[in-house]
């Protein structure tokens, strides 16, 4: 009969895989993130885009408080809730909600991409004198780096004359939303339990998007399979298990660090839409994909 291994061997191999574990997660958050993109683009054939978002949020919410009751998670006190609140309303409602908004209005999708690409740079900036964290100079020069990458892959489709005022004055509140969003989960909602925490985000971002809808829209849905499918991923997988990822990830790495992995959505997003829709991906395009994994990897390993 075979001796059973030592306990420390045991603990070893218990390590190395939540090792493996830990440096998966920022990759399978960048494919998660990216899907979206192309699923949503199946989504809104088949319904107004806000009244979309709004039955995504509620599903959601519906699904995080079971996982919640179900795992007898511990439920906020009225302050924890409340810091949730705010964090659905700046990275969901504000964020997803005005880019909707902005793509109804006329302004290109690359134009929008490159608005809220600016998100890393912009967290940057922040997290020195609100969190405490350093940007060094590696990761300073990754975010520039990143950024570029991310233009040139976005590059072929601009058209900065296209839209309105109001569609890039948006785009610019989604910027903002996501960039605060991040920044105040991690200020003020890391002690606060990832489901029933996330549930009272997606709570506040459903009300939202529900009076948002209302007020623009006239609501249409097509109910088909198609329809519902893309539902089925955008709220089970997207909104649960990827924001519980970044969250994850934010309690675990510094924002630059979780930040800089946006730069990475636009060009995967684009290899999946190579692979579902036959798009092209042009030279250019693809020197932006090596540019942004290299500016990614900068500030990756410009953490100290």
């Amino acid at each position: 009969m075979q001796a059973a291994p030592p306990r420390n061997t045991i603990a070893r191999l218990g390590l190395m895989g939540q090792g493996r574990i830990v440096a998966a997660a920022p990759a399978l958050f960048v494919v998660l993130w990216a899907s979206g993109f192309v699923v949503a683009r199946e989504g809104v054939s088949y319904a107004d885009p806000l009244t979309l978002v709004a039955i995504r949020f509620s599903i959601a919410c519906v699904l995080l408080l079971a996982l919640a009751v179900v795992t007898r998670a511990r439920w906020p006190t009225r302050r924890e809730a409340l810091h949730s609140a705010v964090v659905g309303l700046f990275l969901q409602a504000a964020y997803v909600c005005c880019v909707f908004i902005a793509l109804d209005q006329g302004l290109a999708a690359v134009v929008t991409a490159l608005v809220v690409g600016l998100q890393p740079l912009l967290s940057a900036c922040v997290v020195g004198p609100l969190l405490n964290e350093r940007v060094r100079p590696m990761q300073w020069a990754g975010l520039v780096i990143g950024l570029a990458g991310v233009a040139l892959v976005v590059a072929r489709g601009v058209e900065f004359g296209s839209g309105t005022e109001l569609g890039l004055l948006l785009a610019v509140v989604a910027l903002v939303g996501i960039t605060a969003g991040t920044v105040y989960q991690r200020r003020f909602c890391r002690a606060i339990d990832l489901r029933t925490g996330t549930a009272c985000s997606f709570a506040s971002a459903t009300v939202v998007s529900i009076f948002l809808a209302f007020a623009i829209e006239p609501m249409h849905v097509r109910w088909t399979w198609q329809l519902f499918a893309s539902l089925a991923w955008m709220s089970a997988v997207l909104s649960v298990g990827t924001i519980l990822l970044l969250f994850w990830l934010l309690r675990r790495m510094e924002v630059t660090r979780v930040t800089s992995l946006f730069y990475l959505v636009p060009p995967v997003a684009a290899l999946m839409a190579w692979l579902w829709f036959g798009e092209t991906i042009s030279w250019v395009m693809a020197g932006g994909i090596a540019l942004a994994a290299t500016g990614v990897t900068l500030v990756q390993k410009g953490a100290g």
